[in-house]
């Protein structure tokens, strides 16, 4: 039995949530519904505007660790954060391992979100990304992914050199150890940005990746999703496909599976591909087949869109109970 059924790599950003209103919004030039990145200034100015601050660790990649150790995977995550207090506090509360310390005198603060939450529910996130961005083949330990059985990795993180070459450390001491290594796609910009470096790291070093419609066509330049996947294939054994509320595409060894998906109103739409990923790696990890896999992260996802927050509030082993599936 390896120390670790799921590892993780990817931004370790402390998501920041003050509730306020339209008109703190107009004071501080903050653009309403969207999700801008912001410098080192400008988010010391917002964080110090907050009033009533929630604080919780977020991350795409640390979303899903922490909703796959709540399935009682033994879990880690490897990010990076500064030796300050909310460094410190992330650390604490991943819901996985954190096996890197915070970096005493790090180069930059610990990332953060700034979230703002109208009356109306609306989220305008601004994003600081510091020095979880900063992440490289030093911070990956090679002996954690050895005695990891699966490895997933945030497709954000590609955007650096250095990223690249942590990524490529950490799945080639997995898959050597003899566990898989996969990815999040995580943007159809960031694609676009390093398509010909995904391709090769697809085709090279994944066994599973998971990506929306949006990101599988960018990835192939393809003309519909159709031949996206049949792209995909080629390059990779196990190919994940979400939709937004239409049913999951999943290839696996050449074979295609459809995991439909019952449409729900979402109140918070934020963490459903994260969740989904947590249920589906979560089924990976305890030998399911895919197609049971995919409906623990339908289910997962589900769960998370029901309510604010990007992380499980309910037991979601309850919910794969009564629907059957861990009997599977």
């Amino acid at each position: 039995m390896k120390r670790y059924q799921i590892a993780g790599i990817g931004n370790a950003i402390v998501d920041v949530i003050a509730t306020v209103d339209d008109r703190f919004l107009d004071h501080m030039g903050i653009r309403k519904g969207f999700m801008q990145l912001v410098e080192r200034e400008r988010a010391e100015v917002l964080y110090g505007a907050m009033s009533d601050r929630a604080e919780a660790s977020g991350g795409s990649v640390a979303n899903t660790l922490a909703g796959a150790g709540g399935l009682g995977l033994r879990a880690a995550f490897v990010g990076r954060v500064n030796d300050d207090a909310l460094g410190r506090f992330y650390a604490a509360d991943t819901g996985a391992d954190f096996v890197n310390p915070p970096v005493a005198g790090g180069e930059l603060p610990t990332s953060r979100s700034m979230i703002f939450v109208t009356p109306d529910g609306e989220r305008s996130m601004n994003t600081y990304l510091g020095i979880s961005a900063e992440l490289g083949p030093e911070d990956v330990d090679a002996d954690v992914m050895a005695a990891s059985e699966v490895v997933f990795l945030e497709g954000y993180l590609f955007d650096k050199d250095k990223g690249k070459e942590a990524f490529l450390k950490a799945a080639r001491a997995c898959r050597a150890a003899g566990g898989r290594a996969g990815i999040a796609l995580s943007d159809p910009f960031c694609v676009d940005r390093h398509r010909d470096d995904f391709r090769t790291l697809v085709a090279q070093d994944m066994d599973y990746v998971i990506g929306n419609e949006q990101e599988w066509v960018a990835l192939y330049q393809a003309n519909d999703l159709d031949d996206a996947l049949v792209q995909a294939a080629r390059d990779c054994p196990l190919v994940v496909c979400t939709r937004s509320g239409d049913p999951v595409t999943i290839v696996a060894q050449g074979q295609q599976v459809q995991v439909p998906v019952t449409r729900v109103t979402p109140v918070d739409a934020t963490g459903a591909g994260d969740q989904f990923a947590a249920g589906f790696l979560f089924g990976l990890a305890t030998g399911r087949d895919v197609a049971t896999a995919g409906q623990m992260g339908v289910l997962a996802a589900a769960e998370v869109i029901g309510h604010i927050g990007a992380r499980p509030k309910t037991d979601l082993r309850a919910r794969f109970a009564r629907a059957g599936l861990l009997a599977a």
